[in-house]
């Protein structure tokens, strides 16, 4: 499946709605510290309802350390900044998929040491700042499981 990498979130009932998809759709999720708020925060409980039991969740003090965990063949880096379409990628399962913290989303230089293929966007109505991390990573989600067939889906 898929890595889900949240850099720095800061909104709970945003990572909240994200263990929910997790959860869902087989993605791991990874939590880059800091994080903006503490894994027992009743918002982040709330948005998640039951399902944190049901998702597989790992916080890295670091991206660095992350990869060290994770061993990602490939990262991809979502960002308002990127001026290729997430839909003219052709993800693979094991994809490292990596949004930046809410409020300002990924540094600049993470993003320039990153490919330019590996940059990829949301495409938004002109004037439009951003897209809610929850919703931005779902439409990621969907998909790349969905060019990957919904492996393990239920009929």
């Amino acid at each position: 499946m898929f890595h889900v990498i949240l850099y720095q979130p800061e909104i709970p009932p945003n990572t909240g709605n994200i263990i929910r998809l997790c959860a869902n759709t087989g993605a791991k999720l990874h939590l880059v510290a800091p994080l903006g708020f503490k894994l027992d925060d009743r918002r982040l409980r709330r948005a998640g309802l039951d399902y944190r039991e049901h998702a597989q969740i790992q916080v890295h003090a670091s991206l660095g350390a992350c990869r060290d965990t994770i061993g990602w063949r490939r990262l991809l880096a979502f960002s308002t900044r990127a001026s290729r379409c997430y839909a003219e990628c052709a993800y693979v399962t094991g994809d490292a998929l990596l949004f930046g913290p809410e409020t300002r989303g990924l540094p600049r230089d993470l993003l320039a040491g990153l490919p330019q293929p590996d940059r990829l966007r949301l495409p938004m109505l002109p004037g439009s700042r951003s897209l809610n991390l929850s919703n931005a990573v779902a439409v990621v989600v969907y998909e790349a499981w969905r060019q990957c067939g919904f492996g393990g889906a239920a009929a």
